[in-house]
């Protein structure tokens, strides 16, 4: 394993660790805004936890949203699919850490760690597949929605929160796919071969013959 590679895999997934945790609760996941006169032009934006509302004047009101259940289903599937990513995210720079050669944490049993860097880069790779998701089918609906000429409610468009999740889900993919990569997960000195070398012909055949012409200190007769 080379270590720059293992310093580049955990800087990249630390840092997709912080913009996940940025775009969580950033609140401009979709924004929309209400044109007309100069006093009732406002911009509504959402996120996975609150709706705002901001005027001309620049003040804004948030509230909360006051069911889970009455939520829609691809809002309360991008919660649970963000907040795995958050979990496996620190457990993929857990693993990474102690699997790192730079690192003292587990001894000098590179092989071994070798293997535990592999397992962080596969929690990498999960919180990358849980990021991209997640926004993902978040913003498909936003575009399903805007494009329905039949949709009665507020259209929305993709908000920079999204952006950032995007950036993170792809940090964190290029993290675990260079921690898989770049990891030997057998040792040379795992298995060691032992060549077979045969003994000399002539050395067999000698031995043969003389247990053949070794003499007996029994008579033919002493045999039942």
């Amino acid at each position: 394993m080379n270590p720059i590679v293992e310093a580049f895999a955990f800087f990249l997934g630390f840092l997709a660790w912080i913009m996940v945790g940025i775009a969580l609760p950033n609140r401009y996941w979709r924004v929309s805004s209400v044109d007309g006169n100069v006093i009732t032009t406002s911009t509504i934006y959402e996120n996975l936890w609150m709706s705002c509302a901001t005027d001309s004047t620049g003040v804004h009101n948030c509230r909360d949203f006051p069911s889970l259940l009455a939520l829609d289903g691809f809002i309360q599937a991008a919660r649970a699919l963000m907040i795995s990513a958050i979990v496996f995210g620190t457990f993929g720079l857990l693993a990474t850490l102690v699997g790192m050669q730079c690192s003292k944490i587990g001894g000098e049993n590179y092989v071994l760690k070798g293997r535990i860097a592999a397992i962080g880069g596969v929690f990498f790779l999960l919180q990358g597949l849980c990021t991209m998701i997640a926004v993902s089918w978040y913003a498909a609906n936003i575009t399903q929605q805007f494009f329905d000429q039949f949709y009665p409610g507020t259209k929305y468009e993709i908000g920079e929160g999204l952006y950032i999740g995007w950036s993170s889900a792809t940090l964190a993919i290029c993290g675990g796919s260079c921690l898989l990569c770049a990891c030997k997960m057998e040792s040379s000195e795992e298995k060691i071969q032992y060549p077979y070398q045969p003994g000399p012909r002539g050395h067999m055949l000698s031995t043969v013959a003389t247990s053949h012409t070794a003499p007996s200190n029994y008579g033919r007769n002493a045999y039942v």
